[in-house]
């Protein structure tokens, strides 16, 4: 799907804002339903380390928000949607700009309103890849993401 106006417009405001902006990573697409977000991590002098790889926090940090935000987006605002945890596996050493593909499907989103219909919360898990041009995969990321009802109680 492509990029709307919207989306092109939050994809500028998301790479400018100070927090992201400092990770080195810069958002490279948005679709207008939320439901893919392209990264790229290049090896600069921003996200270079002292042995002249990528900084492991700049891989983490390109990822971070990437699902709560699809989420957020897709579910509306009867929901609230946090970063709950997180694992990072460092699979070899980013030597050179490292790309990452963020997807929600319907059906994902339709367990998400289904299993919120009889219960407040849940957690839902999500890995994403840090992979290189040739599709090397340099880390794996783990996100658990905690999603309530806002009606519901707290808890």
């Amino acid at each position: 799907m492509p990029e709307s106006n919207h989306t092109r417009l939050l994809r500028w405001g998301y790479n400018f804002f100070p927090a992201y902006r400092g990770t080195g990573a810069r958002i490279e697409y948005i679709a207008s339903d939320f439901r893919e977000i392209r990264i790229r991590l290049p090896l600069s002098w921003r996200t270079r380390n002292y042995v002249g790889t990528i900084f492991g926090g700049s891989m983490y940090g390109a990822v971070d928000p990437v699902y709560m935000l699809m989420l957020i987006k897709n579910l509306g605002p009867a929901y609230a949607v946090w970063d709950k945890a997180a694992s990072i596996r460092f699979r070899r050493p980013g030597r050179d700009t490292l790309y990452a593909r963020f997807t929600l499907d319907g059906s994902e989103l339709d367990a998400i309103r289904e299993a919120l219909a009889t219960t407040p919360t849940i957690d839902r898990t999500y890995l994403v890849d840090l992979v290189d041009r040739a599709g090397e995969v340099h880390a794996t990321i783990e996100k658990v993401i905690h999603i309530r009802r806002k009606d519901a109680p707290r808890g």
